[in-house]
This record gives C-alpha cells, structure tokens and sequence, in this order.
C-alpha cells in the first residue's frame, strides 16, 4: 500500500464544511410513537481526513428499543447534497442523503421503507429539533418515526 505524499491530505469540500456547526459532542432524547418512554443517548460528531470526511456516531442507554449507530458523511462535488453511510448494531445497513443549510435534511428514497428527517436549530447552536417520518408504500403515505432532540454539551 502506497503512503500519501506530505501535504496531499484529503480537501474539504463546500457542502461537508457546513457541518462544522455539529462538530462536538451532543446528548440526546429520542421519541418514537411505537416506545412507550423517551430514550436518552449521547451523539458525537468529529472530522475524519481533515475535515473531508465526518464521522457521527450515536449510542442509546444499554438495553434500549432503538439502535445505537455509526454513520460516515461525505460529498460527491457533483451533487450538492451529502451522501452518508448509515450502518447500526441490529446490522442495517443504509444510503441517505444529507443537506445541511438553515435546517438539517437526511432522506432516502426507498419503494418499501423510506425515510426523511428534517431538523432545525436554536438560535445559539445549542439545541437541534430533529423530526423523523418513514413510509413503507414508496412515499405515498407517511407516518411519524423517531424524533430527537440533541442538545450541545459543555
């Protein structure tokens, strides 16, 4: 395997600079209408290749309804939303796409299990209102699926 020349790392793009604004770690309650209770869990966002790639990581409490995930964001300069690599502990595997502007989008577009999230922001950066809904009829009808909210730790 051949080592990278000094100097040569990996450049951030535009679109993946603007998740600067996750970078840290964020706890987190999470809300489903299937659970009876909220969960909590911590996420945690870090760069990857020098800020090319973005890493984001999230685990629930031990022994809780919903999966613990380890997620990679990174762009196609193509196209201007993100790709991330979503895979989880119940070992799911799944593409989404991800923009990140005034609000945060992830979506993916499948005929039997589609999912989309859109999340807002405080005005200080220190709270996300994360609001998840899935449809399993290729996006004609959709129903309510986990809503989050994260807020930045200290």
């Amino acid at each position: 395997m051949s080592q990278p020349l000094e100097g040569n790392a990996p450049q951030p793009t535009r679109s993946i600079k603007q998740f600067e604004r996750l970078i840290g770690t964020w706890s987190m309650v999470g809300t489903h209408p299937e659970m009876p209770d909220a969960v909590q869990g911590i996420s945690t966002f870090e760069w990857l290749r020098d800020g090319a790639l973005l890493a984001w990581h999230f685990d629930w409490e031990p022994d809780q309804p919903v999966p613990s995930a380890y997620n990679v964001i990174g762009h196609d300069d193509t196209v201007e939303a993100c790709t991330m690599l979503y895979t989880d502990t119940r070992g799911t595997a799944r593409i989404y796409q991800v923009t990140l502007g005034d609000e945060w989008k992830q979506w993916r577009d499948s005929a039997d299990f589609a999912q989309r999230m859109t999340a807002t922001f405080s005005a200080d950066d220190k709270t996300i209102t994360w609001r998840g809904e899935m449809s399993e009829d290729g996006g004609a009808t959709w129903k309510e699926d986990l809503s989050m909210t994260f807020t930045r730790q200290e």
